[in-house]
């Protein structure tokens, strides 16, 4: 079996509506490049932050910025007039596990994709509010983006880690740390071998300025040895996204010993081979 569990509707741009995305036949879209390609699973996760009711969780100007659809609605949507798994990606806020638990709960989310794409106020991969031009070095980055990975491992709010490695996600337009880079994973590996939570292999990073997937071989070497559970999605933001360069990261499973992939059904999950036969 083939999964692509973390996709969007419509891009991230705020102009991208619900009315204008979430529709059976936008969806549609989605699954008939998914059939093409095999995949049997597919999941919607649009992000938290897209709905007014983030607001409960963190008022961050940029969540405050984006917060302007309705949570129930979209689910709502997803259940009745498509025939995807629900999923939701829900950013890690420390110091909010509480009302984040609160938010997730009440809904009946087939997954939760949980993602770190802040420290404290500042983020990772985008221009805006960015941690880069903080004054602080690539160590203290790198060391502060896992610690935070770790701890939303540990949190138990989520079935997936979403992207484990977003760190690296500029490439080379950024610093990174000297030497093994298995010191800074360690933590987030630990963190993931006691919580149980799903790894993400994601494709996106080979989208990005990275260029490589989501984690990279070392890390995900490092969570195989674990005893980690995987989940496979591409990130995909349009159609033409779904399922990309599944073959390379099947290759990269395969080739670090992974058979099986997580399967999610109202926050269960079990485990099936991974599909053969990718195009």
């Amino acid at each position: 079996m083939l999964t692509d569990y973390h996709l969007h509707l419509r891009p991230d741009d705020l102009g991208a509506t619900a009315a204008a995305h979430f529709t059976a036949a936008n969806a549609e879209r989605y699954r008939t490049v998914a059939r093409e390609l095999g995949i049997a699973e597919l999941g919607v996760s649009e992000h938290i932050y897209r709905f007014s009711q983030a607001l409960s969780i963190w008022q961050h100007p940029f969540w405050r910025e984006n917060a302007v659809d309705d949570l129930d609605e979209y689910c709502a949507f997803v259940r009745n007039q498509t025939d995807l798994r629900l999923g939701v990606e829900a950013d890690f806020i420390v110091g909010a596990e509480d009302r984040t638990a609160n938010l997730l709960q009440a809904r009946d989310f087939d997954y939760v994709v949980g993602s770190v794409h802040f420290i404290r106020d500042h983020a990772i991969d985008m221009d805006d509010y960015s941690i880069w031009g903080s004054g602080r070095s690539a160590e203290e980055i790198w060391t502060r983006y896992f610690q935070t990975l770790a701890e939303a491992a540990r949190s138990c709010l989520f079935d997936i880690l979403a992207h484990p490695d977003l760190v690296k996600v500029w490439g080379n337009e950024r610093p990174v740390p000297e030497g093994d880079l298995r010191r800074y994973y360690e933590p987030a590996v630990e963190a993931i071998a006691e919580s149980g939570i799903a790894v993400e292999v994601s494709t996106a990073g080979l989208r990005k300025r990275a260029g490589q997937i989501y984690p990279a071989p070392a890390f995900l070497e490092m969570c195989v040895e674990a005893g980690a559970s995987f989940a496979l999605s591409s990130d995909a933001h349009r159609p033409a996204e779904v399922g990309a360069d599944y073959e390379q990261a099947v290759e990269l499973l395969e080739g670090a010993g992974v058979t099986e992939l997580c399967v999610f059904e109202r926050r269960s999950r079990h485990q099936e081979p991974i599909g053969a036969g990718v195009t």
